[in-house]
């Protein structure tokens, strides 16, 4: 996979991806991350990226001429599929795990990390693929936001994760992950569940899988419409609310 990150800011995002998993993902060739820079395609001295809003207002809006000129230079150069255009924005998609898994599967992504008050609308309509955001609260810019995509979806590459670790995490399937304990088995007089220390691999798939129904009930209540329940998980869910 390729992934281009356009900003006028592209040391706000050297630092996460030279680091940990993102970088030997990109060390062992699974994803190519280029951060560039949006001020080396405009064509004035002063590499204006940004202009006053028409009609007047508050800030200053991301200009279309550098932002066009990018885009079509980066799908120019790639010799994979059709490249997605995502910009980063509040008013986007609101991105979770489905959103991840399917962005994962793609050839080729540009990122366009929104400033200021945001873009031309031009670049919107006629340049966008898509608009995603990573949740309902302001950013200073769609940097840190874009970073939060990339991470999400290298993750998901082939050969990056076992595949048990990317199945089994939160939100895969809906529901929240079980508990995690390891060593020692008592730490200031809080024991490790005795299951998990049993050995019997049915009994702690069964207890796993009511503590994450559990922790989704009484966490996220609303994740548990999108999950595929058998009569067990719907038997201990049950017992769970005639208790509250």
């Amino acid at each position: 996979m390729k992934i281009d990150l356009l900003t006028i800011f592209p040391a706000l995002l050297d630092g996460p991806f030279r680091e940990s998993m993102i970088k030997r993902a990109q060390e062992q060739k699974l994803v190519t991350i280029n951060l560039i820079d949006l001020r080396t395609y405009t064509d004035d001295r002063h590499h204006q990226v940004d202009d006053a809003p028409y009609g007047g207002g508050h800030g200053m809006i991301l200009k279309p001429e550098p932002l066009f000129s990018a885009v079509e230079d980066l799908k120019t150069k790639t010799k994979s599929a059709k490249a997605k255009v995502i910009l980063m924005t509040p008013q986007g998609r609101l991105f979770n795990q489905t959103l991840a898994r399917e962005l994962s599967g793609l050839d080729h992504i540009i990122l366009i990390c929104g400033r200021y008050e945001g873009v031309d609308e031009r670049v919107r309509i006629a340049l966008v693929d898509e608009e995603i955001s990573i949740g309902d609260y302001i950013l200073t810019g769609g940097e840190l936001a874009a970073a939060v995509v990339v991470d999400a979806i290298t993750r998901l590459l082939p050969g990056f994760l076992a595949e048990e670790a990317s199945t089994n995490e939160s939100f895969t399937e809906a529901l929240l992950e079980h508990p995690h304990y390891t060593r020692p088995a008592i730490f200031r007089d809080m024991k490790v569940p005795p299951v998990l220390l049993s050995g019997n691999h049915g009994e702690i798939a069964a207890w796993r899988r009511k503590q994450s129904l559990k922790r989704t009930y009484e966490r996220r209540s609303d994740l548990l419409n999108g999950v595929r329940l058998s009569k067990n998980d719907l038997d201990y869910l049950d017992s769970i609310s005639t208790k509250e």
